[in-house]
């Protein structure tokens, strides 16, 4: 019932944050609650509501998550883009496929100094589109790769949901850093195999090649990828050998990406301003979902729905693989309607008792949780937040299909990714690298 609640609320228009304060008032109003009579359902709805906003948003912990915002925000207006697709080209032209691998690598480098999928999506996606398309490549192939591999961000860390949810489960936020490099890698690696086998089987997709990079053309390139790896050796490394905290090591990384903004010419005083506006913005509503998600899962706990939920459950004796293929199958539903952030703090009150009597390992299934959610986001309408394409509901749908072969080469010839970056200086056209 609860559910048919937050799902009307959220069809009314309302925020998600305030939809989950509302269902939350909801459930106390309409279950029993066995009050004394001296206390009134508004006084304990008010108490939930007090203890519920204190607890969620006082934990130094989540200090790093809009510092990693910030970072992200400031990279995206820089020339990064430019600078890893000038850098990646000589390494990737004699791999079948070749700039169509520049999406994943590009992502993934860009998803280690950022932490936010959407950020990781439009950055790379403003340039890499436009210019795949104008050597020749198959548009689907591109923009599918990059639907894909935008959402890396959920789990090469830093991951902001990796963040929110070591805070909310109360797990290491470093190990979960450290548990999702070789998912994220893996993934990469099977989105660049799978570009590797198209290219093979349906060679038309590929323009052909008029150019080939020596060595020293690309450890001349190499200078452009340099600071992005020495930034993300910064950032994460000081984590991985228990130099900085998180939040230390956010705070690093936004010196970090000031530092690339200057040394690329591109912080002005209102790309700063912008950058600085857009974080709050989304520090704020990430936190107010939090909020409204820790007071819902008081409600929940206080009612008693997620003790029967978790006995209702042992009792149908499933078996964990089991339990965790209906979680799967949840979450990918809740991807179509829902952002990843919103699917995990809404569902963790409830599921994370349920798996750890099943007999799971929090830090375990945090990984599985990014990697569900990341694999949730790229269906429709999935990556509709970081990227533009006119035309209607049907071709978007198909368009935003991970990696789906079936939308015309031709489509959206308008193309591009959002952001408001003019475009920079981009690897000469005449070279099919």
């Amino acid at each position: 019932m609860l559910f048919g609640f937050l799902l009307f609320y959220l069809l009314a228009g309302l925020w998600i944050g305030f939809s989950l304060f509302f269902v939350g008032i909801t459930g106390m109003l309409l279950y029993t609650t066995n009050l004394p009579p001296a206390i009134s359902i508004w006084d304990k709805i008010g108490g939930l509501l007090v203890n519920s906003l204190w607890n969620s948003l006082n934990s130094w912990s989540l200090t790093a998550l809009p510092l990693f915002i910030l970072m992200g925000e400031i990279l995206f207006r820089t020339a990064i883009s430019t600078k890893l697709l000038n850098g990646l080209v000589p390494w990737l032209s004699n791999i079948p496929g070749r700039l169509l691998h520049i999406n994943v690598v590009a992502c993934s480098l860009f998803a280690a100094v950022s932490g936010s999928s959407a950020a990781t999506t439009a950055t790379v996606g403003k340039i890499t589109l436009e210019e795949l398309s104008s050597r020749g490549y198959d548009r689907s192939l591109a923009i599918g790769s990059l639907a894909g591999a935008g959402t890396l961000g959920f789990l090469i860390p830093p991951s902001l949901i990796m963040i929110i949810y070591g805070v909310l489960s109360d797990t290491s936020i470093g190990k979960l850093f450290i548990g999702g490099i070789i998912p994220g890698l893996m993934l990469a690696g099977f989105y660049s195999l799978y570009i590797i086998i198209r290219a093979k089987l349906n060679p038309a997709l590929v323009p052909a090649a008029d150019r080939t990079y020596s060595w020293v053309e690309r450890l001349a390139a190499f200078k452009e990828l340099f600071p992005v790896l020495l930034l993300v050796l910064v950032v994460l490394g000081g984590i991985y050998v228990g130099l900085t905290t998180p939040t230390e090591a956010a705070a690093i990384g936004v010196v970090g990406a000031l530092i690339l903004a200057l040394a690329y010419r591109n912080l002005s005083w209102e790309n700063f301003r912008e950058a600085l506006m857009q974080a709050v913005q989304t520090s704020c509503m990430i936190c107010l979902i939090i909020a409204g998600a820790a007071f819902l899962a008081q409600v929940v706990g206080f009612v008693g729905i997620a003790r029967g939920i978790s006995s209702y459950i042992v009792s149908l004796n499933m078996s964990p693989g089991l339990l965790l293929l209906v979680l799967g199958l949840m979450y990918l539903v809740l991807g179509m309607i829902l952002d990843g952030i919103s699917i995990v703090v809404m569902t963790l009150p409830i599921v994370l008792p349920i798996i750890l009597a099943a007999g799971f390992h929090p830090l375990w299934f945090g990984i599985y949780l990014v990697i569900m959610v990341e694999l949730s986001q790229d269906y429709p309408p999935g990556r509709l937040q970081s990227l533009r394409h006119p035309g209607d509901l049907l071709r978007i749908g198909r368009l935003h299909h991970p990696l789906n072969p079936a939308v015309p080469a031709h489509y959206d010839s308008d193309g591009g990714a959002a952001g408001a970056v003019p475009r920079y200086c981009p690897v000469p056209a005449q070279s099919d690298d």
